[in-house]
């Protein structure tokens, strides 16, 4: 049987919605939308708006209604940035923090749910096949 790409990506697709629907009832308990903890949960990584639009392929705009969402809800704030008086950095607030620890703790026992179906020896397996498909295509080709 022939596997491609598109069967691949929907499966993956199909599974990621279905983990976010079963963990909607712990992001409505702390007052976030999907998108909105997917914002909350990149701010680390990415502090400035501008970022975190390119690291989770949303349009400028929408990062901007969720930032000012998150803002008022308490779990953000804008902050100067030093290294650039003019520019704003989003920083976590304890109640941000913790609220993205639940969410990320509610989505990884949905998450865990699933893997429990899926053998060990299969786990690392998709472990190491994930890597590799993330990995850079330079440091994939030192692997084969």
């Amino acid at each position: 049987m022939s596997v491609d790409g598109a069967q691949l990506w929907t499966l993956n697709q199909r599974l990621l919605a279905v983990v976010m629907d079963a963990c909607t009832e712990e992001l409505a308990e702390l007052g976030l939308e999907t998108k909105e903890f997917f914002v909350l949960a990149e701010v680390e990584a990415s502090p400035y708006p501008a970022e975190i639009a390119t690291a989770l392929l949303l349009p400028k705009a929408s990062v901007t209604v969720y930032v000012r969402n998150l803002v008022t809800k308490g779990y953000i704030r804008r902050e100067i940035d030093e290294a650039d008086l003019r520019r704003h950095r989003l920083v976590l607030t304890a109640e941000g923090t913790q609220a993205r620890d639940r969410a990320l703790a509610a989505l990884a026992a949905e998450y865990d749910r699933r893997l429990a179906r899926v053998t060990p020896h299969d786990r690392v397996e998709l472990q190491r096949i994930l890597k590799a498909m993330l990995a850079s295509p330079a440091s994939a080709h030192m692997h084969e």
